[in-house]
């Protein structure tokens, strides 16, 4: 199903909605909570609605082509079990980072810790959350592991899909390491089973944890929260462990789910492997 989607029009799409909205909501001078609100919706509702749309009606499919609820409840401790890994990954080379740049850009280090803003609109927040832990993994993973990465495995080979679609996802995101290694991840899950719904869930769990964090920024665990430049130093060494324990973990993870993968270029398959 996805071979049969041309990359090319979905980023042209994408890029052409983002510039026809930035120009329209400028000239409008709508205010900034507006701009975010529907900008978010071209994005993730407009552009990917009328794309699959298109193609979804062109090849008489429809969405349960491509997502089974079938052997889903076997995965959810795998699932869990990356998502703390990916995150506990991510946090620590967050710290890394910093760490990097701490002697020669402090003013930068300050500028990544100071404290997003939080709205205090009830409807704003809702929306923020929905977008974060729901309809942004949905949508990101029919654009990066159903189009880019069957596109390009179709263009390169199995691996050559996995890297060019992880890195490009990575790319989109802050956290551009823990990002790559997680559309790894995503991709092996999908290729594994040939159920876009299992790298979904994951990325569902996995932003949705996101969100909580972001809205109610815990302080905790103590011994590795990050909040001055101080604490880059001072909380060093619990994090270089974590960073180091984190990788070797994401990394066996990648090792393990690659197991038996087929390198060779398949065509697709219509059935759901449970």
């Amino acid at each position: 199903m996805f071979e049969q989607m041309k990359a090319r029009y979905l980023i042209l799409l994408s890029i052409l909605g983002a510039i026809l909205t930035m120009v329209a909501l400028i000239v409008l001078d709508v205010s900034d909570m507006t701009f975010d609100v529907i900008s978010q919706l071209v994005l993730y509702v407009l552009v990917p609605g009328i794309y699959f749309g298109y193609y979804f009606r062109k090849h008489n499919a429809s969405v349960w082509n491509v997502l089974s609820f079938n052997g889903i409840q076997k995965w959810m401790p795998t699932l869990l079990a990356l998502v703390v890994v990916s995150i506990a990954f991510s946090l620590s080379m967050f710290w890394f980072q910093l760490f990097m740049l701490a002697p020669v850009a402090p003013w930068l280090v300050d500028f990544m810790l100071e404290a997003l803003p939080i709205p205090d609109t009830p409807l704003y927040i809702v929306f923020t959350v929905f977008t974060i832990a729901m309809l942004a993994p949905v949508v990101e993973e029919f654009m990066f592991r159903g189009v880019l990465l069957k596109r390009m495995i179709g263009k390169t080979s199995v691996w050559g899909g996995i890297l060019i679609s992880s890195l490009l996802f990575g790319i989109l995101h802050l956290d551009v390491i823990g990002a790559f290694l997680f559309g790894i991840v995503a991709s092996l899950l999908y290729l594994r089973t040939n159920n876009l719904l299992v790298p979904i869930l994951l990325h569902i769990i996995n932003n949705s944890l996101a969100a909580v964090a972001m809205f109610l920024a815990p302080t905790w665990p103590e011994s590795i929260a990050i909040f001055n430049l101080a604490d880059v130093y001072a909380k060093a060494a619990p994090n270089a462990v974590m960073l180091g324990i984190s990788a070797l973990l994401l990394i066996s993870a990648i090792f393990w789910l690659a197991r038996g993968l087929q390198t060779q270029k398949q065509p697709e398959k219509d059935s759901i492997v449970e």
